[in-house]
């Protein structure tokens, strides 16, 4: 990978985070991202399942902002992101993605028709459209979730989709 690729990665990243496009990932991002995925499939935030959507964003942001917020301001920086983030991201994507599972479990729950722990891949293509994938890549995307062809997509695929998209190797000029 050249460092223009990598540089295009991280910015993807960076924007997956960024919900509101203001340069910056904050808390705000992730309660944006809850009332997203609560509006999508008529969950209301005061539900068991709406508000375990809520202290999952939360929990997700705590731990985004424990490795990445380097000088303590509650926002994290496209920079702070490249510099403390992505470095773990890139160590060890496998823990990264584990912050977000109380998140990414909870957002499971509420997409869920069935209550068999998972989601359809349709269902998980319109998580991904509220959260920012664009229309035509959100079905594709979702349909390859789904790992071991069951139809279904448990989280652990989710996971280790989320790691997998997370781990951003540099170019070895970096």
């Amino acid at each position: 990978m050249d460092s223009a690729e990598y540089e295009r990665k991280i910015a993807a990243r960076f924007a997956t985070f960024d919900q509101d496009g203001n340069g910056y990932i904050d808390r705000e991002d992730f309660s944006a991202a809850a009332r997203a995925v609560l509006a999508e499939f008529g969950t209301t935030a005061r539900s068991d399942r709406g508000q375990a959507v809520f202290i999952g964003a939360e929990a997700f942001w705590q731990g985004m902002a424990g490795i990445a917020d380097v000088d303590g301001d509650q926002r994290v920086t496209r920079e702070e992101f490249v510099t403390g983030a992505v470095k773990r991201l890139r160590d060890n994507p496998v823990r990264f993605a584990e912050i977000a599972r109380p998140f990414l479990h909870a957002v499971l729950a509420v997409a869920d028709e069935t209550g068999s722990g998972s989601a359809t891949p349709d269902a998980a293509a319109r998580v991904l459209r509220v959260l920012g994938t664009p229309q035509e890549l959100a079905g594709r995307v979702a349909a390859g979730l789904d790992t071991d062809g069951d139809g279904r997509i448990s989280e652990e695929e989710i996971l280790a989709a989320f790691a997998g998209y997370c781990g951003v190797e540099p170019p070895d000029a970096l």
